[in-house]
């Protein structure tokens, strides 16, 4: 490389520098890597980062919010890492209200709080006293789901606990939910307890959280509920069984591929595929057989399955 060249490149370095510190400073609220690159757009284009101030707008004095749902996502997401100490308890509030994306977003944005959330009297135990105390169903219901979003191992117990004894099925199906949000079946395996539960809801909850949860074997309670009344139930109980390769169940997952003895077409294709997951040469004859099954989704489920045997 030549001098002249050595001297043109630390040149156009120098004035390539000075060109994006002169936009970056040019409006300051915006971050100084995308006003660089896009110097050419209008400044009210650019994402702007929330200030306390923009948070605290967003709520009356009574601390209900005053501003349309999609606000809220735009301001807390963008407000990721402002530390507002004086917003908590209106944020706090958002984890109880009708919609759902804005408590995942409230508790999101909660549970990245270095301060206020965590300690003693503050939002997290709060939430945890709401689960175990409120006489709302549906006030003990989000806060179960709240303890899932905080993704905190303190929340384990108590929404575990929420899950085998809480009256109300609504709670119970949260807190299913939470459990497989915290990647956990519970300090005492409730979520295997959740599977005999009395409400359909709350075992197809608890059956759904089953097939997402690491470390999930429960094969012998999973595997009774391929009889369950709900086809639904059902359903989830032949896809888990198949994930989990339960060479035991292969019998029973069987029987759910008969149109005489399954009438959900649905149950019987996701039963053919875990039959295929399984592998088990045992379940060559049902295959067959279900490819003369009157529904399509049955037949082609057959055909794959039979492909691994």
């Amino acid at each position: 490389m030549t001098n002249v060249t050595k001297r043109f490149l630390v040149s156009a370095m120098a004035l390539g520098l000075a060109a994006v510190s002169s936009s970056a400073s040019a409006d300051p609220s915006t971050h100084a890597g995308r006003a660089s690159v896009y110097e050419n757009l209008d400044g009210k284009s650019l994402e702007r980062v929330s200030t306390p101030q923009t948070i605290r707008a967003m709520f009356g004095p009574d601390g209900n919010a005053l501003v349309a749902p999609t606000r809220i996502w735009k301001v807390l997401e963008h407000g990721e890492k402002v530390d507002c100490l004086a917003c908590i308890p209106a944020v706090e509030k958002l984890l109880y209200v009708n919609d759902a994306k804005t408590r995942e977003i409230a508790a999101w944005w909660l549970r990245r709080r270095m301060f206020g959330v965590f300690g003693p009297g503050q939002a997290y135990e709060k939430t945890i006293q709401t689960l175990q105390t409120s006489a709302e169903p549906g006030s003990r219901a989000y806060a179960a789901e709240a303890l899932g979003e905080f993704l905190s191992i303190g929340g384990v117990e108590p929404v575990a606990t929420a899950l085998v004894k809480d009256t109300s099925p609504l709670v119970r199906a949260a807190a299913a939910r939470a459990l497989d949000r915290l990647n956990t079946t519970g300090p005492n395996n409730e979520l295997s307890k959740a599977l005999s539960d009395t409400d359909a809801t709350v075992r197809l909850t608890a059956m759904k959280a089953a097939l997402h949860i690491q470390g999930f074997s429960d094969v012998a309670t999973v595997a009774k509920l391929v009889s369950d009344p709900s086809p639904e139930v059902r359903r989830h109980a032949a896809s888990a069984l198949g994930s989990m390769k339960a060479k035991d169940s292969v019998a029973a997952i069987i029987s759910l591929t008969s149109p005489t003895q399954e009438t959900d077409a649905v149950t019987r294709a996701e039963a053919a595929h875990a039959l295929g997951l399984i592998g088990d040469l045992a379940a060559k004859d049902a295959l067959l057989s279900a490819q003369s099954d009157p529904d399509m989704r049955v037949r082609d489920a057959a055909t794959i399955a039979l492909r691994t045997l």
